[in-house]
């Protein structure tokens, strides 16, 4: 694991702050602990972090406005996003997965888990790989997807059934293997059905690379 990524942690919880603070130190990270959304936002206008560990019910400003705040900064929004929240509704996971969180932890969580799911993160972003297809161009590491040399704005979650099925074009994926891998959390199978139906219609003429197997789910079929 690379020892040098940056670590930012918006939790006004102190002892929770502090448990996270200190497990993620021990594996030899670079942890920096805040307690509300102007103390963190002063010190990315100083220097960003890697992965910002955020939770959802905070004074003042809320984490979902946090997260939407990021995101929509050119500077901000390649962050990575942890939201943590004692909220487990299933409309609170998708908001938070829309608005471009790459993962959603119900409190109270395992450490375990939790430092493996950081680490997953790190693993992903330190790949620094394109892949071209046709005149699709995907950029995994700032997830920018080009058609036709025009810019395609995904969502994360779109951008992560894309780049699994790309990745993997002789595989079909079961709609419960896509909730598996990208959701991570008990959604409907029509949530999977959603994101394709936006997925296709944002790739246009590629739309059709997308093949649905009926009665069992979807895969990039490369001779569409």
């Amino acid at each position: 694991m690379e020892n040098s990524a940056r670590i930012y942690i918006l939790e006004d919880e102190k002892s929770v702050n502090e448990l996270i603070n200190y497990a993620l130190s021990n594996i030899n990270l670079n942890v920096f602990s805040f307690y509300n959304s102007k103390e963190l936002f002063k010190a990315l206008n100083e220097q960003k972090c890697d992965i910002l560990v955020l939770d959802i019910m905070l004074p003042n400003q809320d984490g979902f406005s946090v997260l939407k705040e990021l995101k929509e900064n050119a500077n901000t929004k390649d962050i990575e996003v942890i939201l943590l929240s004692a909220l487990d509704s299933e409309f609170n996971k998708v908001k938070g997965l829309d608005l471009g969180a790459s993962d959603y932890i119900t409190k109270p969580f395992s450490m375990l888990e939790f430092i493996a799911r950081i680490k997953g993160i790190l693993r992903r972003i330190n790949k620094d790989d394109v892949l071209v297809f046709k005149n699709l161009h995907i950029d995994f590491k700032t997830r920018q997807v080009m058609l036709h040399n025009e810019d395609i704005k995904l969502t994360l979650k779109e951008f992560e059934l894309l780049a699994l099925l790309i990745k993997n074009p002789k595989k079909c994926f079961s709609k419960e293997e896509l909730l598996d891998c990208i959701w991570k959390e008990n959604f409907k199978t029509r949530t999977i059905d959603i994101h394709i139906n936006t997925l296709r219609a944002k790739l246009k003429d590629y739309a059709k690379y997308i093949k649905t197997i009926h009665c069992v789910g979807y895969r990039f079929d490369l001779n569409a």
